[in-house]
């Protein structure tokens, strides 16, 4: 971010003097900005994305909450949009997901610069953001050519993977996150991007505003009929398929068992505090069962059914 940029953040720093905070599960500071909470440095790069960022045509932007197949959308896109499916040419061998496809409000966190600055680099740009739609810049939410891809994942599965994942990336911490402060913290809507249920509901109202512009996916779909989807996913990105069997060799190039061992996924770290291999754990549906008591799981559910009621949503 550049010198130039930075009285952005510094003005809308003080004009929201009623910032909260509070502790995430990763214990760093948390603070509200535009109804969902996020970290400082987050918080601070979003308003210059808001502020700064024009869209240009054929922009792909890719969207979630946490820790909702985020990873594997991204491996799936990135190869789509590579354009072939040849082995010599696959470029999840040489760099873990998250580097090709950015995150563009966490750049400050990459430990090495993504493929190319994505302010600068030509169209079709793909990146990712995990933001919600209130705080997207104009540019985007206005554009009719940019496209934005979100997936979306049952909420007790997402609140174990965000637990396990934040665990796990602190490991060395005396103080790890309990399952019981976990689920207080997600059901409050006080995580890194929460609170979860209204960031699905924005995605997904405009979604049904402009089915041409934004596709919403369920995670559980992707893994029901991954062809299916993948076939969906492609065709919405303008690059269907030429054949049968190119959509097969995607969804090999891009399962989570060739990801995970994939050497540069074993070590590292392309996002700064974050394992590589962290992003791979169990991916299953429904692994939220070995996990929760009841009591958890009627409170998740209580909460659910209340957010997503007459919203015609399931998840």
């Amino acid at each position: 971010m550049s010198d130039k940029e930075s009285p952005i953040i510094n003005n809308s720093m003080e004009v929201d003097e009623e910032i909260q905070r509070a502790l995430s599960w990763d214990k760093s500071g948390l603070q509200q900005w535009e109804g969902f909470w996020s970290n400082p440095t987050i918080t601070k790069a979003a308003m210059i994305f808001k502020s700064t960022f024009k869209s240009a045509p054929n922009d792909v932007l890719l969207a979630s909450s946490m820790r909702t197949g985020t990873t594997w959308l991204k491996a799936i896109c990135a190869c789509i949009m590579q354009g072939n499916c040849k082995e010599e040419e696959d470029l999840l061998v040489k760099d873990n997901p998250h580097f090709h496809v950015p995150t563009i409000e966490a750049m400050d966190y990459f430990t090495k610069t993504p493929a190319q600055d994505l302010y600068t680099m030509p169209s079709p740009r793909l990146f990712h953001t995990h933001l919600p739609v209130r705080v997207l810049p104009d540019s985007i939410k206005n554009s009719d050519n940019c496209k934005i891809i979100y997936i979306a994942r049952n909420p007790k599965d997402t609140l174990i993977s965000m637990w396990h994942f934040f665990n796990y990336n602190n490991k060395c911490s005396e103080n790890l996150f309990s399952l019981e402060e976990a689920v207080e913290s997600f059901c409050n809507g006080v995580h890194l991007y929460g609170p979860f249920f209204e960031h699905v509901l924005e995605y997904w109202e405009e979604s049904k505003k402009k089915p041409q512009k934004i596709l919403f996916l369920k995670y559980e779909d992707l893994k029901l009929d991954p062809k299916k989807e993948v076939k969906k996913i492609a065709l919405f990105l303008g690059k269907p398929f030429d054949n049968e069997e190119d959509p097969e060799i995607v969804l090999k190039k891009c399962s989570l068992e060739r990801l995970k061992n994939l050497e540069v996924n074993k070590c590292g770290s392309v996002i700064t505090t974050v394992h590589n291999n962290s992003f791979f754990r169990k991916g299953i549906v429904g692994d939220w069962k070995n996990q929760l008591t009841l009591e958890m799981k009627e409170k998740i559910d209580k909460i659910t059914s209340l957010k997503l009621q007459r919203s015609g949503l399931e998840l």
